[in-house]
């Protein structure tokens, strides 16, 4: 049985033209040997699994062979590519700096360079992970690194750039490696598939090389676990499964519940995928990646952006043009202020969902502002025409203080407050609705819809006068010319009912103040005991709305209404020796007497 080796190492590039993702990095590189512009020292830099140590050596290997091609290759079949390719070329040195990292190492590196190569033209060391080397050591290497031998180059790698010493990289060529695309990952891994007759489906090789987030080494670790699993036979399911993914028909069907203001299917989805073991946070950030790449296949010259297969893309574009922009913009924000929030909360599934259901109503709440929008008239002649038609109008309305309390038209006719006392209490408390006010949005189960929508200006009196804007600030007494007599009997009913109706708006501090002690009735003053000052405020807001009713209701327009302050005998408790000795002697007059002949004192 032949040893197994890992799809890294058996299809590591062993040539420039082989290596995946970074064309600028190995064309440079390529024209420097062809026009014989070596640097001496060079830093490859950039993240894992990207080729950094694989182009040192494919760089080391190519300006020491002996035959090098007109593409600037190794031809791979001179003694010295065979010595490098068998691990045995004593030409090609390399080191990690990670365990050698001491000044000691550094020194020992620095009596090899003196020697020069015995095969080959250039002695040439590679230098892996060379952050991790100390202070000490990137001193006693400055020298050296920067007026090396002719023949001795150096070739540095690393991850963290930012750790290394200007000194350091002011003396080298950088090179920064990318990440690889998921476009080039997912075709060399097809092509590994290939050779090795294993089945696949694109779409799991494009999830193997997202998941490996740039780096190709990463990608193919995942392939070889998800061959061993599947048993030669890399399908998408085969891929989600093995890697914990999340599937891309959860976020469709996610989205097609938000599109349709389902909230309810919109939880059991996340029901469901909480139950296959997936993070609240995990799902949050995948949802608001499918979000971001519905608003780019939104745009035909945005949809490069998305690195999908073509069955996905086409499933985006499709889902894209269901939903409209401001839709998508508003659940992208509110899956990314629920991201923020969700490691802080203590109910961490309660802000995923409180997030999914702001989503599914964001179609009424767009739907309510637009029936809620107005549209202005283009011209001043237009608004004036309207105001000329209002002006004609007889009846003059005026606004109701308390939403229970009768709306009256002109007060001082008899008529008025004949009807007054012939309608029912109960239909005087009914108002007709205002008949400008958008059609309320209505839904069954999750779907109900209950939005505010801030008050606009009434365009139609933009030409009244200033001073009668100004008595529309607040509210103000309804006036009247009755003046009948009433009894502490009459009063009391009344003031009981209005009460109850106070009660029944939820103003329990003023319904407090008016059932705590029964009010006194001298002539037209009504006079309402009250505990402190906060009553008293309370009792003087709502004064007006209180006249309001019972004025009209008691055909009596001179009540008037004042609060008045109780007085309580405060008894504070002793605490200094002082104030005991003092609530001692009111109880006792001669312990003063005592004291003073005694001559004692306090202490």
């Amino acid at each position: 049985m032949e040893n197994f080796i890992v799809s890294a190492r058996k299809y590591r590039p062993i040539t420039f033209e082989s290596v995946v993702g970074q064309q600028h990095i190995t064309g440079t590189l390529k024209n420097a040997i062809h026009n014989n512009q070596l640097a001496q020292a060079f830093l490859f830099c950039g993240p894992r699994g990207v080729g950094k140590t694989t182009c040192a050596r494919i760089l080391a290997k190519t300006i020491n062979c002996e035959h090098i091609s007109a593409q600037s290759e190794a031809c791979g079949e001179c003694d010295s590519c065979k010595s490098f390719q068998n691990g045995n070329s004593f030409s090609i040195h390399e080191l990690d700096a990670a365990s050698n990292n001491s000044v000691d190492d550094i020194r020992s590196l620095i009596d090899q360079v003196r020697i020069p190569p015995q095969v080959g033209k250039y002695k040439i060391y590679i230098i892996d992970e060379v952050h991790m080397l100390s202070q000490q050591a990137f001193n006693a290497f400055l020298k050296t690194l920067e007026e090396p031998p002719t023949y001795a180059i150096f070739i540095l790698a690393t991850t963290e750039k930012h750790k290394i010493l200007p000194t350091i990289l002011s003396r080298c060529q950088i090179f920064d490696f990318n990440r690889i695309r998921v476009e080039d990952m997912a075709t060399h891994l097809s092509h590994i598939a290939n050779n090795e007759n294993i089945q696949y489906d694109q779409d799991g090789l494009h999830i193997i090389a997202q998941k490996a987030d740039g780096g190709l080494r990463d990608a193919l670790s995942m392939f070889d676990q998800i061959v061993s699993f599947s048993n030669k036979k890399v399908t998408y399911q085969a891929v989600i499964d093995n890697l914990n993914i999340l599937d891309y028909d959860y976020f469709f069907k996610l989205t097609q519940a938000i599109l349709e203001e389902n909230p309810a299917q919109a939880l059991l989805i996340l029901n469901d995928i909480l139950n296959n073991g997936f993070d609240g946070s995990h799902f949050i950030s995948g949802l608001a990646s499918h979000l971001r790449n519905l608003l780019v296949a939104k745009e035909s010259t945005t949809l490069k952006l998305l690195e999908v297969s073509e069955r996905i893309r086409a499933q985006y574009l499709e889902q894209a043009q269901k939903a409209s922009t401001g839709l998508l913009l508003s659940a992208l924000n509110i899956s990314n202020q629920c991201e923020i929030n969700y490691k802080t909360s203590k109910n961490q599934r309660l802000q995923v969902e409180l997030a999914l259901l702001k989503m599914c109503h964001l179609s009424s709440a767009i739907k309510l502002s637009q029936l809620g929008s107005i549209q202005i008239p283009n011209t001043a002649e237009a608004l004036k025409k309207k105001h000329s038609s209002i002006a004609q109008s007889d009846a003059t309305a005026i606004p109701a203080v308390i939403p229970s309390i009768p709306v009256l038209k002109n007060p001082t006719e008899e008529n008025n407050h004949a009807n007054l006392h012939t309608t029912p209490l109960k239909e005087q408390s009914k108002i007709a609705e205002p008949a400008n006010l958008p059609p309320k949005v209505k839904k069954g189960g999750w779907g109900a819809v209950k939005s505010s929508i801030p008050a606009l200006p009434d365009l139609n009196a933009i030409f009244d006068s200033k001073s009668e804007e100004a008595d529309d600030d607040g509210p103000s007494l309804i006036r009247g010319a009755e003046e009948e007599t009433v009894s502490f009997e009459q009063f009391l009913q009344v003031w009981n009912i209005l009460a109850a109706k106070i009660k029944k708006e939820n103003k329990i501090n003023l319904y407090t103040l008016m059932t705590a002690v029964t009010p006194k009735l001298d002539g037209n003053q009504i006079k309402v005991d009250v505990e402190n000052m906060v009553q008293m405020d309370v009792l003087n807001t709502a004064k007006i709305d209180l006249l309001n009713y019972l004025r009209p209701t008691l055909r009596n327009f001179s009540l008037d209404l004042t609060g008045i302050v109780m007085e309580h005998d405060v008894l504070r408790k002793p605490y200094t020796s002082q104030e005991k000795y003092q609530a001692m002697v009111q109880k006792n007059p001669l312990l003063e007497t005592l004291r003073k002949d005694l001559n004692l004192g306090l202490s």
